[in-house]
This record gives structure tokens, C-alpha cells and sequence, in this order.
């Protein structure tokens, strides 16, 4: 016979066994109140895995005795949803809990719209995904959106101690001892993963022989073993690898050596050298740029050093790198300056070339007034020449804005300055 996990069978019966999640499920809140007044509405839920998605979906169903159906939008077919929805009509409403909802295709979706207009099937899809970025509008601006936050380690406590103790976890009959070390290591080790907890607490059960007393003595070594080790929530599509990657480059901004290198370390975990790299790269030139401009090419050494180590070793090049951008003054003239640039060009404003400065290298050229009074700077004392360079209709324009964070930068603002002074001569 074929027994369901134990993450699986501890699923909440009603709301009020839900862990977790007070914001949504607490009293006087959104999904409560939803609950109470039996009016139910589609909602997408996101957050990491294993916070209780399916779970709100259960009791949800549990609460208001509207039954409710499973599917995955990647792997179930349209058939799958047609049966949802005959399912639907004999009951008079379904709860349609359709994971990886992000994943809906148009023709599956198409289909289910009118349904959801209607309200005889009541979504409630799951995902990893910010809806905002992964999930098609028509399917978004029908449901609301709700945001799952990781459980803390006493909430996972919480569950561990549940599900030893519920009738139908399938432990009543064992006699089992789990010290509080054990207990602390399934909560902290499985980073708010519930589902994760559960499976190695089963794990740690199953295969746990009884003692002398007939007691299974799960203690922190057996507990190590089960859960291997820490759970990292990290998807290279999603949305807890752009938090991290801009959680870096905020963190280098602020000059936070220890924070930079803490997540860091998680892109290093989870084995996303690549997005590491490429951050740093611009991180270099983005933040540190003209305040210490030898951080891009220092930056850019370390990262072909560790290109050629591969991981492991190549945290430790650009463990370097971090701290020298992190610790090194700060500049973001080179980025404000060019987006400058780049805004007037999209807005119109600019205009023709000068004619002393347009290409001079072809027959005919000066008799169209080209290049005739280009001044070439290198004939002239110190390398400068006092002549017009951008295009008359913006020939006053100052993109470059001048800051002084320390001599690197200080040198250049230095000689900027004399030009300009030199120009209004």
C-alpha cells in the first residue's frame, strides 16, 4: 500500500490549522474574512517552497466545505481541466488549486477564464514566480495577489511537535524520543521549508532502529544526516536570485563589506558564478567608477582568475575583489552621466554634426564644407584647443556632473573644471 509522505498527510484540515502566514489567515485578515463570509475569490499565492501554498488551498477547503482539486499547469492538459469543471458543475463550485500557474498556457487559459468569471471555479494558483513579471494579465487581473512569507524556525517547531503528536501522522504508535537539539536543527536547517522539515523528521523516523526500550532516539547527528544540509531558496528564474543580486550590489554601494560578502556567499552556494561575475563587473564600473578607476580592471582580473579556477576557488579571487569594491570610495558620475546622454538622444534633443568635425576622408568632401575648420588639438600647447564640439542645438549641455569623492576622482574633476573655464574665455 502506498503511504503518503508525512508532509502530505499533516495538511491542515480548516484555517485555523494553519501555520504561519497571520497575515493573510489571522483574525480580521484578508483570507479569513474570505473564509467567514463564504465568499470565495481566485488568488494567486507566491513565496519560496514548502510555506504552505497547498496548504491555504486544503483548509480553505476544509473551512468552507467546498471541495477542492489539485493540478500543475505545466504537466495536466486541458482535458485534465475539463474534468476539473464537470467536477465543478455537479458540485456547484471547485477550488482549483493549480500549481506552477506561471506556466499556464494561452489554450488552457483561455479555457478556464470564463469559468473564473462566473465563479464556478475558484483559482487559487501556486507559484515560485512574481506574478507581476511570470504570470499573463488576463489570469492576473482576475485574482488577487497575495505574498507568502518564509515561516520562522519556531513556526516549523511548531509543525515537527504537531505532527508527532496528530492521529494522523502515523507516529502514534511509536514510542519516539526527539531531543531538542533534533528539533533545532530540523527548524533552522530547513529555512521556513516546512515540507522540507517534515520529510527529513519521517526520514529520521523510518529509518531510525528502536533501542533497548523500544524508543527511536533521534538526537542532532540523526537529524544532521536527514537533512543533509541547509536548505538555500534559490532560483536563477525567480525571484529570490534578483533579491540576492541586488542585495549585493546595495550592499558593495553602502560600503557593508560584511553584508556583500553574505550574499556573496549565497550566489556562491547556490553555484550562479555567472550572475555573481557579471554583477561585480558592473557593480565596478556602476558604483565605484571614477572614484577609484582602477576597481573595474581589478575586478575584471579577478574574475578571469576565477573563470580559470572554477568553484570553490574562485571565491576566493573575488572575495578580494568584493572587499576592495566595498571598502573603496564611491562614484556614480560615469552612469549619471551617459544616462544623460542617452535620455536626450530619445527625446529628440539633439542635432546635426558640426561640419569641421564630420569625416573629411573622401574626394569631394571639402566642397561640401567638411572638416575645413576642424583644429587639431595636438598642434596646440598642453594638447587643447578652444573649439565647438557638440551639435548647435545643444552646444551648452553639461552631462557630466562632477563629484568629489577622493583624489582619483578629484584629478579628473580637476582637469574638467580648467577646460570648462578655459571654454568660457
Amino acid at each position: 500500500m502506498i503511504v503518503n509522505p508525512l508532509a502530505f498527510r499533516m495538511r491542515p484540515k480548516n484555517i485555523d490549522e494553519i501555520i504561519g502566514q497571520q497575515h493573510l489567515v489571522g483574525e480580521g485578515k484578508i483570507i479569513r474574512r474570505m473564509v467567514q463570509a463564504c465568499r470565495l475569490s481566485s488568488m494567486i499565492l507566491y513565496g519560496p517552497p514548502g510555506i504552505g501554498k497547498t496548504s491555504i488551498a486544503s483548509a480553505i477547503s476544509g473551512s468552507t466545505g467546498v471541495p477542492y482539486k489539485i493540478l500543475n499547469a505545466a504537466t495536466n492538459n486541458k482535458k485534465d481541466l475539463e474534468t476539473a469543471v464537470a467536477e465543478a458543475k455537479m458540485h456547484g463550485q471547485l477550488i482549483l488549486l493549480l500549481d506552477e500557474v506561471h506556466r499556464l498556457d494561452k489554450p488552457k487559459q483561455d479555457f478556464l477564464l470564463p469559468h473564473l468569471e462566473n465563479g464556478l471555479i475558484v483559482l487559487i494558483g501556486a507559484t515560485t514566480s512574481n506574478p507581476y513579471h511570470a504570470i499573463n494579465p488576463a489570469i492576473r487581473s482576475r485574482c488577487q495577489i497575495f505574498e507568502l512569507k518564509p515561516l520562522e524556525p519556531e513556526d516549523v517547531k511548531i509543525a515537527i511537535r504537531r505532527a508527532l503528536n496528530h492521529p494522523e501522522s502515523g507516529f502514534l504508535d511509536k514510542k519516539i524520543e526527539l531531543n531538542d537539539a533534533a528539533i533545532e536543527h530540523f527548524a533552522f536547517s530547513s529555512n521556513g521549508d516546512v515540507r522540507s522539515a517534515l520529510n527529513a523528521l519521517e526520514l529520521a523516523i523510518l529509518s531510525t532502529p528502536p533501542n533497548d526500550v523500544g524508543a527511536i532516539y533521534i538526537d542532532q547527528d540523526v537529524a544532521s544526516e536527514c537533512v543533509q544540509r541547509k536548505a538555500l531558496q534559490h532560483d536563477k528564474d525567480g525571484d529570490a536570485h534578483y533579491d540576492v543580486v541586488s542585495a549585493l550590489q546595495k550592499s558593495i554601494r553602502g560600503s557593508d563589506v560584511n553584508a556583500a560578502l553574505h550574499y556573496m556567499a549565497r550566489l556562491i552556494e547556490a553555484g550562479d558564478l555567472l550572475s555573481l561575475t557579471r554583477r561585480l563587473l558592473v557593480i565596478a564600473y556602476e558604483d565605484i567608477g571614477l572614484a577609484n578607476p582602477s576597481a573595474g580592471s581589478r575586478m575584471l582580473s579577478a574574475i578571469q582568475a576565477a573563470e580559470k579556477l572554477g568553484l570553490p576557488e574562485a571565491r576566493i579571487p573575488l572575495s578580494v575583489a568584493v572587499i576592495v569594491c566595498c571598502l573603496s570610495p564611491k562614484s556614480n558620475s560615469g552612469v549619471v552621466s551617459i544616462d544623460s546622454a542617452i535620455t536626450d538622444i530619445q527625446a529628440g534633443n539633439y542635432g546635426d554634426v558640426p561640419l569641421h568635425l564630420k569625416d573629411a576622408h573622401y574626394k569631394g568632401a571639402k566642397d561640401l564644407g567638411r572638416g575645413i575648420d576642424y583644429q587639431y588639438p595636438h598642434d596646440f600647447e598642453n594638447g587643447w584647443v578652444n573649439q565647438q564640439y557638440l551639435p548647435d542645438k545643444i552646444k551648452h549641455k553639461k552631462y557630466y556632473q562632477p563629484k568629489f569623492t577622493g583624489k582619483f576622482e578629484q584629478v579628473l574633476v580637476d582637469v574638467y573644471l580648467k577646460i570648462e573655464k578655459n571654454k568660457e574665455k
